[in-house]
């Protein structure tokens, strides 16, 4: 948990401080999906190209040909013009008169571009709904000459562009703050300006401006600056030879190379303008895009939701359905996201996504290194005490060896070697040793051969389990023929040590079957697979009673049923054991065809 909490954490730092690397991301994922809208049918573009100013000799244009342009426009039924060129210095040829008088037969917007030294120009008007604060502060303008700027039907608009942070043009203000209002970009003056509208309404919440109204238009989603996002949408263009511009609002630059600077957008270098025209366009689209104000709230919830799901998801299904459950948890972030974006609502996906795929990683090493790990933690307590193909099944399903246990009905084997303490005392170290490891061998291969587990050895004596860790129907016959099998061992080890004049030596076994607690008892990292019960407690028991009922071997009640009539089972006595109030009956068992 705590390694998930560091790990989603760390990866959020970029979406919630929106560093520059993410928003680079983000805005071109933006790019790759914004779909662009058919243009509206209102306005057309008539730009200026370089054989104009070739013919006329040279630029800038004399405001007399300019006039001239403006009455032909109108003659082929232009609704109004727009001049996306700057006349902040009167004509040299004295044409500004005229000029200025071709401005008075229709509505004309003329551009205000950013300059740092500039002037302020008269606001607009606005009003103000909601208390929050926002806005795309401008800088000051290069003003236009007054003769052109006092015509009667003419209004003013910034035509500059802001840049996002990989210095392309995606977003522009409707409107720019100033130190005494607001000024309109020069597309949304356009669109007042056909509507002749007086106000713009500014709808505020505390995170910014949240959307922009001109009366006659739906409302404008904007984000906290008031910035629209620009769908690119490009208007019909004409040529001055042509101007096919009837009914339509005209928007008039210059495509000539080197006088007016060329910004980068999304869909390439484009004049002001073709900028200002799109954002015309945009501002008419019904579904065009936006990024709402609560965009990163539901970022980043997306993002811990769909990252915390995918870390659950590998780590307790494993490895194999864990990324299958990512991948498709995965794809359908990214159809979301992309239908978001499609839409027009502007939520970013993309380092969710990335952070999915981080997390996924992640998550698949930590469960691997876990299993790895257990696996090889299963490898080492058991090789010795199962039989191989044991081994490989609990590595499979180590769900077998949960920690903590489970209770299951078993049977418990115990042995114990008879007069441990004198051969000890009478013999050299090393011959105890070799006489022992001899004897305990043969009772693990007994074990083993029967398919049950070696729990311990404690000192002379081993502990084992039948029906556990795997599933064994029959485990008090397995039990039984196990216990008929240390025995015939012992007699041959007896038989090898006679020959190397080493004492024999005798055991005892006891049997019983029950209920019982099994699995891992222990930590996370270390534990030690065993049985705790009453029943286990009774099989050590018997086998000590072995000495007094004078046999090799004693069953409980509850294994012996299991064989009668089918197995050679006699009782032996009723016997009185340490924990039990009542007295047990205790069989043993003939020697008998352990194949049966």
């Amino acid at each position: 948990m705590k390694k998930f909490l560091v790990f989603i954490v760390l990866l959020s730092v970029p979406l919630v401080f929106q560093w520059d690397m993410y928003q680079v991301l983000k805005l071109k994922t933006f790019d790759a999906f914004v779909t662009q809208g058919n243009p509206s049918g209102n306005f057309a573009i008539v730009n200026i190209t370089e054989q104009d100013i070739n013919r006329e000799g040279g630029y800038p244009l004399p405001r007399s040909t300019l006039a001239d342009i403006q009455h032909d426009l109108l003659e082929h039924g232009a609704i109004g013009v727009g001049w996306v060129i700057g006349f902040p210095h009167p004509d040299r040829l004295g044409g500004d008169e005229a000029f200025a008088y071709s401005m008075s037969f229709s509505k004309t917007v003329l551009p205000l571009f950013e300059h740092n030294n500039g002037e302020y120009p008269d606001t607009v008007g606005t009003v103000i709904l909601g208390d929050g604060d926002g806005g795309f502060e401008a800088a000051g303008t290069l003003q236009n000459i007054p003769i052109l700027r006092e015509s009667a039907w003419t209004e003013q608009g910034i035509a500059t562009a802001p840049v996002d942070v990989d210095n392309l043009v995606r977003r522009v203000p409707l409107l720019y703050k100033t130190p005494d209002g607001w000024l309109a970009s020069f597309g949304t003056q356009v669109l007042k300006t056909l509507l002749d509208v007086d106000t713009y309404v500014i709808k505020t919440n505390d995170n910014g401006i949240q959307e922009i109204r001109i009366r006659g238009l739906p409302p404008v989603k904007t984000d906290f600056l008031g910035r629209k996002w620009i769908s690119w949408v490009t208007p019909h263009e004409t040529t001055l030879q042509d101007m096919d511009v009837e009914g339509r609002f005209v928007f008039v630059g210059t495509n000539a190379a080197g006088i007016l600077p060329q910004l980068a957008t999304p869909v390439g270098l484009l004049e002001p303008h073709y900028i200002q025209a799109a954002l015309a366009e945009s501002i008419l689209q019904p579904d065009s895009p936006y990024i709402p104000d609560y965009s990163l709230a539901a970022e980043v919830l997306i993002y811990v939701a769909t990252v915390s799901v995918i870390w659950l998801l590998i780590i307790k299904l494993g490895v194999i359905w864990g990324v299958l459950s990512a991948l498709i948890l995965f794809s359908a972030t990214a159809y979301a996201g992309t239908q978001f974006i499609v839409n027009g609502l502007l939520i970013d996906v993309v380092w969710t996504l990335i952070s999915q795929i981080l997390a996924s990683t992640v998550a698949f090493y930590i469960n691997f290194r876990t299993q790895y790990l257990l696996r090889q933690q299963i490898k080492k307590q058991f090789e010795h005490y199962l039989d191989p193909r044991q081994v490989k099944q609990l590595q499979n399903n180590p769900e077998l060896l949960k920690l903590g246990g489970e209770k299951r009905r078993a049977t418990f084997l115990f042995t114990d070697v008879r007069g441990f303490t004198n051969m000890s005392e009478t013999l050299p170290p090393e011959q105890v040793t070799y006489i022992m490891n001899k004897a305990l061998t043969a009772q693990q291969s007994a074990v083993q051969q029967y398919g049950g587990m070696v729990d311990k050895y404690i000192g002379d004596a081993m502990m084992a389990i039948f029906n556990a860790p795997l599933d064994q129907p029959d485990h008090e016959i397995r039990a039984m023929k196990c216990g008929l099998q240390i025995i015939e061992n012992m007699q041959t080890l007896n038989q090898q040590l006679q020959t190397e004049h080493l004492p024999a030596i005798a055991i005892g076994i006891g049997i019983n079957t029950g209920d019982a607690v099994v699995g891992n008892m222990g930590s996370d990292t270390r534990f030690d697979y065993t049985a705790i019960g009453d029943a286990v407690n009774t099989a050590a028991r018997l086998e000590s009673a072995t000495k007094e009922q004078k046999v090799d071997l004693l069953i409980g009640e509850p294994t012996a049923k299991r064989f009668i009539p089918k197995a050679r089972v006699r009782l032996v006595n009723s016997i009185k054991v340490k924990g039990k109030q009542k007295a047990l009956q205790v069989y043993t068992i003939n020697p008998f065809d352990k194949k049966q």
